[in-house]
């Protein structure tokens, strides 16, 4: 790459491009007396690796953005690349002069190769009767700066307008509703995308996001912003129509207890599972925060959370989760950073996380529908698929199942996973024990990759899914990229030579293919 990246995001692109976005080169900000606008914030710059050629290449200008750490950044339907106003609100030795930006959600045009702005993420706000019972635990106006958070909203408030209504009757300042429903940039906050729902043409436009817990940035003081983390939990919505996009927020039901640092992974029953992380921020302090052990499950038909099973290692900072083809969660990690920047003190008997080290372990989380014994079963699947594909998948209790999910494997660090995503395919008719189903005709919806078919149905205790099937999604790029590139070892083994080898081992590990 042209820039030195700590902390950037990677995303997948329809193409299978891959889009990088922020980083810092220094993690004090230096001063370029050359390149003034540069100097003092994250990398502005937009890069683009482009896998059959191996090369990189910098984006015009029109495609820069100040982002903070790991922009928590996703692909839309219609082949934007959304950044859903989240990251790693901390930045220890430097700050970014032009932070109060990250507090905008927006989206960027790869074909075009710029931003536009969408709104002050969770503004505008659609109030249903959840939000209205969160709306008084949501503010928090100990911690705004009324005058500058009114003025940095602004126009952008935009429809939220019956809200000014709603501040009369409920006796609430309006300027302290504008500023604090919604929260701005979320610092070590989840994001992730729920299932993608084909609408009644069977097209896929619009698109959820579960935005949980995390450190607010109380306005302008986005980094470091705060540092106690929240319970608050909303789901933004985008609504694409071609290069036209929407936005619009609304409030799920809290988090049983305020969490920083949890690590989401989206389940195949269409839940969502929170892990780990603590209750104060570890990166602004590190080793005081305490570990939460207990993981929650929000239920998207409910907007609500619930407790689940606990843990059984405390895991703060470099936590990890991810989905295993069977339908349980491997959780890992815990490498904190030295004891307030100094060495490691370990105050675990103060209640505080462990600060003895790193944990290398791992554990395994089964949720209750992996303990049943009437679990669907796929007998037969396709290894690969395009785009637009009809094909047919056998189950052994075809009758029963109402919903199948591709859901794309988990690539995991530092509680982002840019390319997590769900799809849910529309059955298209059964015959005995077999079911027809069809692809979403674009890559923005299913770009190139490893995913797991899983398929489900629903029974009084809720929904059971079966275990995987592996999928391999192919792109008419990917396809013509694969042909032109030729993976050599360190040693000049060609990939045919390598097929059969330790690469052939180690790959079909992770794809659950061996």
């Amino acid at each position: 790459m042209k820039y030195g990246r700590w902390y950037p995001s990677l995303v997948t692109l329809p193409d299978s491009k891959v889009l990088v976005a922020s980083g810092v080169e220094k993690l004090l900000k230096p001063v370029y007396p050359s390149d003034p606008l540069n100097s003092g914030r994250n990398i502005a710059q937009t890069e683009v690796f482009d896998p059959c050629t191996g090369t990189w290449s910098v984006n015009p200008s029109t495609a820069d953005r100040s982002l903070p750490l790991y922009p928590r950044l996703h692909l839309l339907p219609n082949g934007h690349v959304y950044y859903n106003a989240g990251g790693q609100a901390f930045n220890p030795f430097g700050q970014a002069y032009d932070q109060a930006l990250w507090n905008i959600a927006a989206t960027y045009n790869p074909a075009e190769q710029r931003w536009t702005d969408l709104a002050y993420a969770g503004l505008p706000l659609e109030l249903d009767e959840i939000g209205l019972g969160q709306l008084a635990s949501t503010l928090n106006v100990t911690n705004l700066s009324l005058e500058q958070g009114a003025s940095l909203v602004g126009d952008l408030v935009g429809s939220a307008g019956n809200l000014l209504t709603l501040a009369s009757e409920l006796d609430i300042d309006p300027d302290t509703l504008k500023s604090a429903i919604g929260g701005g940039m979320r610092g070590s906050t989840s994001s992730t995308m729920l299932p993608l729902k084909p609408n009644e043409n069977g097209e896929y436009t619009d698109a959820e996001f579960l935005t949980a817990g995390g450190v607010p940035s109380y306005a302008l003081l986005t980094s470091p912003g705060g540092y106690f983390p929240i319970a608050q939990s909303r789901i933004d919505t985008i609504r694409t129509d071609g290069d036209e996009v929407d936005y619009e927020s609304r409030l799920t039901g809290p988090l049983n207890r305020p969490r920083w640092y949890g690590t989401n992974v989206l389940m195949p029953d269409g839940s969502v599972m929170v892990f780990s992380g603590g209750d104060r921020d570890g990166v602004v302090v590190p080793g005081l925060e305490g570990p939460i052990k207990t993981a929650e499950r929000f239920d998207p038909e409910t907007s609500t959370w619930t407790e689940m099973a606990s843990g059984i290692r405390a895991r703060t900072y470099h936590n990890t989760a991810v989905l295993l083809p069977d339908g349980r969660v491997m959780v890992a990690g815990h490498s904190p950073i030295n004891t307030a920047y100094l060495r490691f003190v370990d105050l675990q008997e103060f209640g505080l996380a462990p600060y003895d080290g790193r944990d290398p372990s791992f554990e395994i989380y089964t949720p209750p529908y992996a303990m049943r014994n009437d679990r669907p079963e796929i007998l037969s699947a396709p290894e690969t698929l395009m785009p637009g594909d009809e094909f047919s998948i056998q189950v052994d209790q075809a009758a029963e199942i109402d919903k199948v999910l591709l859901i794309r494997r988990t690539v995991m660090t530092h509680a982002v996973d840019s390319d997590q995503r769900a799809i849910e395919l529309p059955v298209q008719s059964r015959n005995g024990n077999n079911i027809r189903l069809k692809m979403p005709e674009s890559a923005s919806v299913t770009p190139a990759g490893a995913y797991m078919l899983f398929a489900s149905k629903n029974t009084e205790e809720g929904r059971v899914p079966s275990v995987s099937a592996p999928i391999m999604v192919q792109t008419t790029g990917s396809l013509q990229c694969s042909g032109g590139m030729q993976m050599v070892d360190e040693g000049g083994d060609t990939d045919e030579e390598l097929r059969d080898g330790p690469l052939s081992n180690l790959l079909g590990t992770l794809t659950g293919q061996r």
